[in-house]
């Protein structure tokens, strides 16, 4: 039975429609959910009082925290910048190896301990130095109409805005969502519509068409980011038909990032990724015509440089989140070469390094 929806969390949803069977039915995300009067949604966070939908996660965070960007992860997005990153809970994916599943499958609200209005969030980023705000930790899209109104505060101030997320949203909302964003890093969770099915409860093809859109129609940063999980995702033809993909799709220069599983949640039975797993998906990536890959949460400093893709010298080499070396313009230029290098750049006067600061916000501070 659905946890009961309190009056304190209705705030009012977008993105619904009457059904004639008197239903209504969600419009955010290709689930669809038809609800009855105070049903929720598979997502747990979005439900029907009345005749209406409401968020009841708006306002509400786990935990805020100021992280360095290379952690979301974002490579190429102002490197070395902080950025204050925080979520909510509930998911509308259903992944079983899922890393943050105390807070993406929470059913209490006990998660949710720390409140915070759009501005409030606005200004403890500018208090901080951050240079961008992050919707993560679960997936943005289902709080999308907070997060919308923190992106808005945020650009007020000069804050840019980051959704870390699985892309797995309707096309409508998908566009003003994605307006609101400067960046984002997209779980693409593996390249089979078996494993979505199977393994997180949702279908390939609306992830593709999100990366489409924000490749082709936004000016949204991008970059992707894959879980390698061992027998599941992670064999040579896949990541190789992954890559080719890419490169047709949306072209040699979005970044992409292979980080490594631990067992976790109702996937404990797997062992954790191979570091040679990670090299050797790169290496494939690499020949298959990317220019930036990465090799995420282990130690690899190759796998953690950026290189020129012009000249091949090493632009940004980092060791785990820390920058050791930085050869670039400020306006995103090879020291060496002079080539344009991907991504969003400022000048280079510090950096956060590998620091994780908690942070409260006070509902209205």
């Amino acid at each position: 039975m659905d946890e009961p929806i309190s009056a304190a969390q209705r705030h009012p949803a977008k993105y619904w429609h009457k059904l004639d069977d008197g239903r209504i039915q969600c419009d955010l995300c290709p689930r669809d959910c038809k609800l009855h009067d105070g049903q929720r949604g598979a997502c747990f966070v979005r439900g029907r009082i009345g005749d209406a939908m409401v968020l009841t996660t708006y306002g509400r965070s786990s935990g805020f925290c100021i992280d360095p960007v290379e952690k979301k992860p974002l490579n190429q997005f102002y490197p070395g910048s902080s950025i204050l990153s925080f979520g909510t809970a509930g998911c509308n994916l259903a992944c079983k190896f899922c890393q943050n599943w105390d807070i993406s499958k929470s059913r209490s609200f006990d998660k949710l301990m720390d409140q915070a209005s759009p501005e409030a969030i606005a200004q403890s980023a500018k208090k901080h130095g951050c240079k961008s705000v992050a919707f993560t930790y679960n997936d943005p899209v289902i709080f999308a109409e907070y997060a919308m109104d923190v992106a808005d505060a945020c650009h007020a101030h000069g804050i840019k805005t980051v959704a870390v997320t699985a892309g797995y949203i309707h096309a409508q909302p998908r566009r003003e969502f994605f307006a609101k964003m400067d960046a984002a890093n997209v779980d693409l969770k593996a390249f089979t519509e078996e494993f979505y099915v199977k393994q997180t409860g949702s279908h390939l093809q609306p992830v593709l068409d999100t990366l489409r859109y924000l490749k082709h129609e936004t000016d949204v940063w991008l970059e992707l980011t894959t879980l390698l999980i061992p027998g599941l995702n992670d064999s040579s033809q896949e990541i190789r038909a992954m890559s080719d993909w890419i490169i047709q799709e949306l072209g040699p220069d979005v970044p992409l990032h292979f980080s490594a599983f631990h067992p976790d949640y109702k996937l404990t039975d797997i062992p954790s990724t191979p570091v040679e797993t990670l090299i050797r998906a790169r290496q494939i990536a690499l020949d298959a015509g990317l220019h930036y890959v990465y090799t995420g949460n282990v130690h690899h400093v190759e796998g953690d440089t950026t290189y020129c893709p012009s000249c091949g010298s090493e632009l940004i080499v980092r060791d785990w989140y820390e920058i050791k070396h930085y050869h670039l313009t400020a306006d995103g230029h090879c020291n060496h070469c002079n080539a344009r290098i991907a991504g969003r750049y400022e000048q280079f006067t510090g950096q956060f390094g590998r620091q994780r600061i908690p942070v409260r916000i006070g509902a209205s501070a």
